[in-house]
Formats: structure tokens, C-alpha cells, sequence
């Protein structure tokens, strides 16, 4: 994460006058199922209507594969130890080689955490958010690609709809309520209509690579880019939050956190930043399907007063 005090870090010059919605995404039980799942405790909610068992296996599914991309794709038994809060937090370590014909297995990669065992974990970074940026097409086979699909629909099925609708809402943000976006090479999306800029960050407890994974599992990783992704594991989220306000420092922006966890209640309570906390519970409003883009602005309005972006629905 950059350490500079002006939002170009993050935007262009020209963007600079408009204004700008942050949106900070929790991951597990909020814009994904997983956990609960595996632990029972969503079926449990319906009392009785969901078969508790259905869902562990669908749990147990997802953890499989999540696994076996993070090993055989991404480097995680070379990683795991060094998490990091997100993948450019080494870039200064990067020194631009070309990886195209790098041996990371015979790199020498590991103890001690000294500045080439920096650089070497930065070229892992790179290469992991170049892999990100291409999608799962570009290095897993069709039938691979067949049974995570499959597995998709099944699980969101189960949930009713909670994947997809997520990803809908992940979608509304992305584009500002908006029937016609301009997505720029940045990841940051324009709204043609408003010209408000809209950013989604996930925050995720989980580790960094495993994080990144899921994003690609359950396809957010169209809606949050690479360096979007930041994994509190180590620091807490209270400081990912807080590099967040310095990458994005600036009058025009506002913050909103999503999420069910107490630890980003705190966060956002101590950066007095809106909380939309998400209860998985059936039939309520700040769930999915349930949540709505409304609803996101009425948290806006309450800590940042009423404006025009609210009006545009």
C-alpha cells in the first residue's frame, strides 16, 4: 500500500473534482457463503427448512478447491508464512524483470526475510495479480471450469440466490445505480450519467492468497481488481482501513463498510465511517437477496449528510 496523502495514488488528475464512493466489502458471509456452510450455522437459521448436511458438503467442496488452486496455481506452499495485506505491498522490492521464462522453483525463494527474499516474494505478487487480471480460463482446462460452474449454481441454489444477488449488488456499486458504465484500466468505475466514481475494496480477515482465490471462485474478481484486495490476517482491519483513508485521501470521498464481523463494527466506529452489517438471518433487509442500493444511501447520508447521489436513483 502507497504512503502518499493525495488521491492521484489511486485516480487521475481529470477525476479528481468528482466525487468518490468507497465501498469496503467484507467477504466471508457477506458477498460469499462459506464458513457458515461448513459450520452449519446458516442452515440453522431456517429451522429446519435447509438441510444442514447439503450445505456442509457444499462447504467441504469449496474448501477442496480453494485449496488446490492456492497450492497448484498460486504458490501458497512457497507463500504461506509471508502474507502480506495485499499484493502490491512489496512493489518497491519489484525491479520490472520480465517473469516469462522465471524458474520460481529453483529461485531459492525463502528464510532469510532479508530484501532478495523480498524482491522474489514481489515477483510472485506480480504474477499472481497478472493471473488474477486474466481469469480462471487462462489455466484451468474446460472440465475444470464445467465442474466450478456446476458447483456455483448448486451452492447458490442452496442459498437462494445469495451468490448472485451479491454479485448483482457488487455490480449496482460498481457502476453507480447505473444502466451505462465507463470501467477504466484502473478498476475504478465512472458512471457515464453521474460522473461519480465507485470503488469496491474487500477487506477479508482470511490470508491473502486463499482471499484472492475465492475472489476468482466466486467471479468478484471482475467487480474488485488485484489491488483492491487486502487481507487484515496480520495487521487488523483498523489498519488496512486506515491505509485505505490515505490512499484515498481526499474531500470528495466517502466510505462505507459492509460487512458481519465485530472486528470491522470497530474499524468503521473508530474511522467514523457508515456500517451496513449484514445478518444472514432469513427475512431481512440487509442480506441477499435483500440489500439494496437505496439502503447504502441512507448509510451515506446519515455520517456524510444528504447529497445529489442519492437523488440519482
Amino acid at each position: 500500500m502507497g504512503e502518499s496523502t493525495s488521491v492521484t495514488n489511486g485516480f487521475s488528475q481529470s477525476r479528481m473534482d468528482q466525487k468518490i464512493n468507497v465501498y469496503i466489502w467484507d467477504m466471508d458471509e457477506t458477498l460469499i457463503l462459506l464458513k457458515s456452510l461448513l459450520n452449519g450455522t446458516y442452515a440453522e437459521a431456517f429451522n429446519g427448512l435447509k438441510n444442514i448436511q447439503e450445505g456442509v458438503e457444499i462447504g467441504k467442496m469449496w474448501e477442496k478447491h480453494i485449496l488446490a488452486l492456492c497450492d497448484d496455481h498460486f504458490f501458497y506452499e512457497q507463500i504461506e508464512n509471508y502474507n502480506k495485506p495485499s499484493l502490491d505491498a512489496l512493489s518497491q522490492y519489484d525491479d520490472g524483470r520480465n517473469l516469462s521464462d522465471y524458474d520460481f522453483n529453483q529461485d531459492g525463494f525463502g528464510p532469510p526475510y532479508d530484501d532478495s527474499n523480498n524482491r522474489k516474494l514481489a515477483y510472485r505478487h506480480r504474477f499472481i495479480a497478472h493471473r488474477y487480471k486474466q481469469g480462471l480460463h487462462s489455466f484451468l482446462n474446460q472440465e475444470m471450469i464445467k465442474d466450478l460452474d456446476e458447483l456455483y449454481d448448486m451452492t447458490d441454489k442452496y442459498t437462494d440466490r445469495w451468490l448472485s444477488s451479491a454479485r448483482i449488488f457488487l455490480e449496482e456499486c460498481s457502476a453507480g445505480h447505473k444502466k451505462t458504465s465507463l470501467v477504466a484500466a484502473d478498476g475504478i468505475n465512472e458512471s457515464s450519467a453521474s460522473k461519480y466514481q465507485h470503488i469496491n475494496l474487500l477487506v477479508t480477515s482470511g490470508s491473502l492468497i486463499p482471499s484472492i482465490v475465492k475472489c476468482l471462485l466466486f467471479r468478484l474478481n471482475s467487480m474488485i481488481t488485484d489491488e483492491n484486495v487486502y487481507s487484515s490476517w496480520e495487521v487488523g482491519k483498523l489498519h488496512c482501513f486506515q491505509q485505505i483513508k490515505v490512499r484515498f485521501n481526499h474531500p470528495n470521498v466517502r466510505f462505507c463498510v459492509i460487512g458481519d464481523g465485530w472486528e470491522e463494527c470497530e474499524a468503521a466506529q473508530a474511522m467514523r465511517w457508515p456500517l451496513v452489517k449484514i445478518d444472514m438471518r432469513p427475512g431481512g433487509s440487509h442480506r441477499f437477496p435483500g440489500l439494496t442500493f437505496r439502503t447504502l444511501g441512507f448509510y451515506f447520508s446519515v455520517v456524510y449528510g444528504s447529497s445529489d447521489a442519492e437523488d440519482e436513483e
